[in-house]
């Protein structure tokens, strides 16, 4: 006997391929069953183009689609019913005659958000919503929480010694972690939208905050600075992707550089995300330094903290952010690291054991 979770399941392993590459669109996953047999499976594979359930749909062998009026489609999001894009996947569901579909979650999106749903119901698919949704809502956390709550979905993300160090006093560049976390740091920076760090931090360890060391988009980077002192010639100013300079001076731009102008007397974060939802800005992950770091966690904006705990040693240094009202949920070792993982201690999203970050 098959398990309906299996099937669902196999959407959220389909959806995750389109990690990094579907933004501002959710990550979705469709699989096509005909008594316990998977004749077609799909993922959202690329901004802009088909959807999941086009791809699974697709994917059908000619043998096979004679069995699709008597198949179920298993789909980890809510299919559309607007024209976007593409043409609204609830369409091609009804001309292949479909007679059930299991959705994971409703979509929040407002052009969406029950209206796929109600759309078959009315043509008479049976419709099952609810499976597995809680790792539905960590798949998609980002997009919920940015339709949801009007806001990117906020990941902090630094390195410390294990005596809690977060950086030499003379704020000498330091190399905190090994080399297999610096990577899996440029793989995280791929799955999300932009990228932040203070005027510290950028003057003084001269990042260039992109992902090299990992194939992937590259995410918007942002830095503060509110006076316009930083010089051109920091690495993260050195390319052509896109960097936004939070400022109180200019609001123009130079070539890949935007120059946005905030007001530095009132909430500068508020107004930071102000700019990032308007902009259609998914996800935030903040890496540095301390300061920074530290004013999200004592606003209580953000989502995920993931740091890691270092082998190299420091004999006295910056102290590292300190979390509170957090839940611990894991620590894995990457070699000579640690890496430690935390949400709110209330989170908007609760993290399914077994779900990757």
């Amino acid at each position: 006997m098959y398990s309906s979770k299996l099937f669902m399941q196999r959407c959220f392993e389909l959806a995750q391929k389109g990690s990094g590459l579907v933004a501002p669109n959710p990550m979705v996953g469709a699989v096509l069953v005909n008594e316990g047999r998977i004749i077609g499976e799909g993922w959202h594979q690329e901004f802009g183009e088909a959807h999941a359930e086009v791809n699974c749909f697709e994917s059908v062998k000619e043998e096979d689609k004679e069995l699709l009026p008597t198949s179920t489609l298993y789909v980890s999001l809510e299919p559309c019913a607007h024209y976007g894009k593409t043409p609204p996947c609830t369409l091609r569901i009804l001309q292949e005659k479909i007679k059930e579909v299991i959705i994971c979650n409703k979509d929040p999106f407002d052009a969406v958000n029950g209206k796929g749903i109600e759309l078959l119901q009315q043509e008479g698919i049976i419709i099952q919503s609810g499976l597995l949704k809680e790792e539905g809502l960590w798949l998609n956390r980002r997009f919920f929480c940015f339709h949801q709550h009007k806001r990117p979905y906020i990941i902090l993300k630094w390195a410390q010694t294990q005596q809690g160090y977060f950086a030499p006093l003379d704020r000498s560049r330091f190399q905190m972690s090994n080399h297999h976390s610096q990577q899996l740091v440029h793989h995280w920076r791929t799955q999300e939208a932009a990228i932040l760090v203070g005027f510290k931090t950028a003057l003084h360890d001269d990042p260039q905050l992109n992902a090299r060391l990992w194939q992937g988009k590259q995410p918007l980077r942002i830095v503060f600075d509110r006076t316009l002192q930083l010089p051109s010639t920091l690495k993260m100013f050195s390319d052509q992707a896109p960097v936004w300079v939070l400022n109180e001076l200019r609001d123009d731009v130079q070539e890949s550089i935007s120059y946005v102008k905030i007001d530095f007397s009132e909430n500068v974060l508020q107004q930071l995300f102000k700019l990032l939802y308007k902009a259609n800005i998914l996800s935030l992950i903040v890496e540095g330094g301390a300061g920074l770091l530290q004013s999200f966690i004592d606003e209580g904006l953000w989502d995920e903290a993931r740091f890691f705990e270092t082998a190299n040693l420091l004999n006295e240094g910056l102290q590292a952010p300190l979390l509170h009202h957090a839940q611990h949920y894991f620590t894995n070792e990457i070699f000579s690291d640690k890496l430690l993982f935390y949400t709110q201690q209330n989170p908007l999203f609760p993290y399914p054991s077994g779900m990757p970050i």
